[in-house]
């Protein structure tokens, strides 16, 4: 069976509705999003379930001064047996407590007889450069993964020469190595960044092995930061 799996952080002041448009068009079968904010008018959870997905959601607590929750979904045409939510790890003495705690949502999906292990991540923002933060998120994300039926999709926030997309693509395939970038539409991306454009490559959808992957594409809205990725995966 062949399902289109798309990704997309749809940014914390992304476009709502622009967001939703392109996602009807789009006829994923399985979607990850991440900067989720089902408080935010209008609601997108309700609005994309309205497009006849399921969904599973959760969030952590960040340093945002609203007070609102920000996390990952995942959506699946398929039914979502069940969900779960791995945070990727605990603030201690070790971590600054400026850094955002960040987490992996978990969906397992029952596609005809086979259960899909669907993840949807978004790593720490660390102006692509190495973290050692990062580095200890990415070894806590494979920890969890299932050998066989994975999909990983996120905004990993690092380059695809990073020793973390490096790590990734050590234990899952890449459905797009070519490395084509999807960020930054705005320069209010990352202020501190002094983006001049979409240059940089931060989104990503991995498949465990035995899954077979083709025909990436990175979309072309305007209503986020970052440009939406996807791919053919044949289960």
């Amino acid at each position: 069976m062949q399902l289109k799996v798309l990704s997309w952080n749809i940014w914390l002041d992304g476009d709502l509705d622009g967001i939703v448009e392109f996602i009807r068009a789009a006829d994923a079968d399985i979607i990850g999003l991440q900067e989720v904010i089902p408080e935010r008018e209008p609601d997108i959870l309700k609005s994309i379930e309205g497009l006849g997905y399921h969904s599973a959601f959760d969030s952590v607590t960040e340093l945002r001064k609203d007070g609102k929750k920000m996390g990952n979904a995942i959506f699946s045409r398929n039914e979502i047996k069940s969900s779960q939510t791995h945070i990727l790890y605990e603030t201690d003495n070790r971590l600054s407590s400026e850094v955002e705690r960040r987490l992996a949502l978990q969906a397992d999906i029952q596609v005809n007889d086979t259960i899909l292990h669907v993840f949807s991540t978004h790593l720490a923002h660390t102006h692509q450069k190495q973290s050692n933060i990062q580095d200890l998120q990415v070894e806590n994300l494979i920890k969890l993964l299932p050998a066989e039926k994975t999909i990983v999709t996120g905004d990993f926030n690092a380059t695809p020469v990073s020793g973390v997309i490096q790590r990734m693509r050590g234990v899952l395939n890449d459905s797009d190595p070519s490395g084509a970038p999807t960020w930054s539409v705005y320069p209010d991306g990352c202020k501190v960044c002094n983006l001049k454009g979409i240059d940089v490559r931060l989104d990503y959808i991995f498949a465990s092995k035995d899954l077979k992957s083709y025909s990436p594409a990175i979309g072309n809205s305007k209503a986020s930061d970052h440009l939406p990725v996807s791919a053919m995966i044949e289960v």
